[in-house]
């Protein structure tokens, strides 16, 4: 092994032994809610289901299978209430509820149609100073921004912008969709997030912001929680949903279903 040239590992993926393969998948992804798949054979001797950074697989093995007390996995996630408040109404077999671990974690325990146990674990208090919910004052509304609320939420968190009040106006009636956040108590724009794109096959989100007093407090979560909903129920199927972000926010764009891609980027500048 060269001092410059080191391994890099990616993830981790279980492997469990199971007597029907196709059935587990339809059980990880009905009740557990995993949105990938993929098998091999027909019928299926081998697949697995997916979720943002988790992989598990499925091996057909019959005489394994009758055994599958003390295999355990522990999976670590975000939003954990989220997963947990999913798993209750798919009626999934819960043997251990959400409750906070001596160790730090909070953690509840599932047991899968095949007997296997799964651990899904958050750190508690993952991420401190954020609100566990949005304020009361916070209103999530469908549309959007003025030209002076767009530029002052710029403004506030430091983006540059000098498109005239007509150039701004021109952009944000282009949008397909658009979501504000408003602070009740002030009728002031408190946050914004866009959707632009063809209206067919395309959508690209832009400029989730978030005013610097109000971050922290959940308000993008909302934000985007309403964009994505909106395209849930308008976007045609197989349509792509796009965003450019920094490595930093990856996490943040993930629990809205976003997932890494290459790509490549082509910026105009007429000032050479």
């Amino acid at each position: 092994m060269t001092q410059d040239l080191q391994p890099v590992f990616s993830h981790a993926e279980p492997v469990l032994s199971v007597s029907d393969v196709s059935a587990s998948i339809r059980y990880w992804q009905e009740v557990l809610g995993f949105p990938g798949q993929w098998t091999w054979g027909d019928p299926p001797s081998h697949g697995g289901v997916s979720w943002h950074g988790a992989f598990i697989q499925f091996s057909y093995n019959p005489e394994l299978a009758k055994y599958p007390h003390g295999q355990y996995i522990w999976v670590r996630v975000q939003h954990i209430e989220v997963l947990y408040q999913l798993h209750q109404e798919r009626k999934a077999d819960i043997v251990s509820p959400l409750k906070k671990q001596g160790y730090g974690f909070d953690e509840y325990t599932i047991r899968d149609l095949n007997g296997y146990y799964i651990s899904f674990a958050a750190p508690s208090n993952e991420k401190k100073g954020v609100s566990a919910s949005l304020p009361d004052s916070v209103r999530i509304v469908g549309r959007a921004p003025s030209p002076a609320e767009y530029r002052s939420l710029l403004n506030a968190v430091g983006w540059t912008n000098e498109a005239s009040h007509a150039e701004l106006q021109r952009q944000l009636e282009a949008v397909q969709y658009a979501v504000v956040a408003e602070n009740t108590e002030s009728s002031q724009v408190i946050g914004c997030a866009l959707l632009l794109g063809d209206g067919f096959s395309f959508y690209y989100v832009k400029d989730v912001v978030v005013h610097p007093g109000w971050q922290r407090k959940r308000v993008g979560s909302a934000l985007m929680q309403e964009l994505t909903s909106w395209l849930d129920h308008n976007a045609p199927d197989k349509a792509m949903v796009g965003l450019f972000t920094g490595e930093h926010l990856s996490s943040f764009y993930r629990q809205a279903q976003f997932g890494p891609a290459f790509g490549m980027i082509r910026i105009i500048d007429r000032k050479k």
